[in-house]
């Protein structure tokens, strides 16, 4: 689903220690389908060839402004209006500063400042050069110009001293690209709210009643809409996924705690998806102490939660969108109408959970969307692809 596909990539590599972590950025990005120009500053040579990144990309890697070889008539004109994205990283203190003040005299620079596409620059050098005030002004003056300054992390540097300085991994540079390429921005200035994952209701201090959710469907709804350019709130139960990029994480762990954020989010939501398992009963008492093992038999009191997404069908505003999910073993479409039409919703994806591949803790999903008009039955395909169809069955009904 993350395809890079007809989507022009060109890597500004500068002459830092970090230099080596952009030949697996590079590869990702060729992996995701981008066509990939790597231009590299002479001093970036130093640190790592211009044959890895060629053998990587399988283009020419670009030094020298004046290349007599080179395919291109006028190269960095010609590479300037190809990008569809600039990414700079490693960024030294010395590249930001020619950036900032318009200074091309090499063939990274050209591109760059001949170049209208969207520009990213990744900042990575020793804590002492980042803060110098000097750094900080063309770091403000490039963030006055259009550029997106990716901030670098912290923790040990190549020259001993510990602070602020690394340039982040290869992964978090690929997902920044594709926070702008990969989608088109559909859903730019919406706000969406998923739930996603199990609740855990406590029994003790020590157990807790819950279910098998894995929170997968509802982790790639909001990385999917996040793709698609939206302002997105994940409300998620306890899971062992990594949390999306770019993405507002709220962690619960009861029903309690779910409503409340889903009551607090609420009014400021324009698309609110419930793919959360919550539970719909808890202990009517919490013991204070963990429950002794007896012989006999143990009964528990339990008590209803409430009904988040009935709640939010009854005190939804004017342009809000509601989305829940049901999962079923039997009858499948007649619980889950029963269910879009008692909680007032637009749209209800419904799975079997008896159904191959489609039930917790799988990458795949295969669902049925209702509506009031009527319901369209997906096949079996991946949660990402899932998530994808699902938005842009909410995006044609808004």
């Amino acid at each position: 689903m993350e395809d890079l596909r007809g989507k022009c990539v060109v890597l500004g590599v500068t002459g830092g220690i970090a230099a080596y972590k952009m030949a697996d950025t590079a590869r990702l990005l060729v992996k995701m389908g981008a066509e990939v120009h790597v231009i590299m500053t002479e001093n970036a040579t130093r640190f790592i060839t211009p044959l890895t990144f060629e053998t990587l990309t399988n283009r020419r890697c670009v030094v020298d402004t004046f290349a007599r070889d080179f395919q291109y008539d006028v190269a960095h004109i010609s590479l300037a209006k190809a990008a569809d994205l600039i990414l700079i990283a490693p960024a030294t203190a010395n590249v930001l500063a020619k950036l900032a003040h318009g200074i091309a005299d090499d063939m990274l620079t050209t591109v760059v400042l001949a170049a209208r596409c969207r520009k990213l620059a990744a900042p990575a050098m020793n804590t002492a050069m980042l803060e110098n005030p000097v750094t900080q002004d063309n770091l403000a003056a490039l963030k006055k110009y259009g550029f997106e300054i990716i901030e670098p992390e912290g923790g040990l540097l190549a020259c001993g001293d510990v602070g602020k300085g690394k340039l982040p991994a290869p992964e978090v540079l690929a997902d920044r690209v594709l926070r702008h390429l990969a989608r088109e921005k559909s859903l730019a200035g919406v706000r969406v709210a998923v739930t996603a994952g199990p609740t855990q209701e406590a029994l003790d201090p020590v157990r807790f009643l819950s279910n098998h959710s894995s929170g997968k469907m509802g982790y790639a709804i909001a990385r999917e809409a996040m793709l698609r350019g939206a302002e997105v709130t994940l409300i998620s139960g306890p899971t062992a996924l990594d949390a999306p990029p770019f993405v507002q994480v709220e962690r619960v762990q009861s029903a309690g705690e779910m409503f409340a954020a889903v009551r607090r989010v609420l009014p400021e939501t324009d698309i609110l998806i419930k793919a959360a398992a919550v539970a719909d009963y808890r202990p009517a008492e919490v013991a204070g102490d963990k429950l002794k093992k007896r012989d006999e038999d143990l009964s528990l009191a339990l008590e209803r939660t409430d009904d988040i997404l009935a709640w939010a069908g009854r005190n939804r505003h004017p342009g809000l969108f509601l989305c829940g999910f049901s999962m079923e073993t039997r009858d499948l479409l007649e619980n889950s109408r029963k269910k879009l039409e008692k909680k007032g919703l637009d749209m209800i994806a419904a799975n079997d959970l008896r159904t191959a591949g489609a039930g917790f803790g799988v990458d795949t999903n295969a669902i049925t969307l209702l509506t009031p008009e009527g319901a369209e039955e997906l096949p079996l395909m991946s949660k990402a692809e899932a998530a994808a169809r699902l938005l842009d069955a909410i995006e044609a009904r808004r």
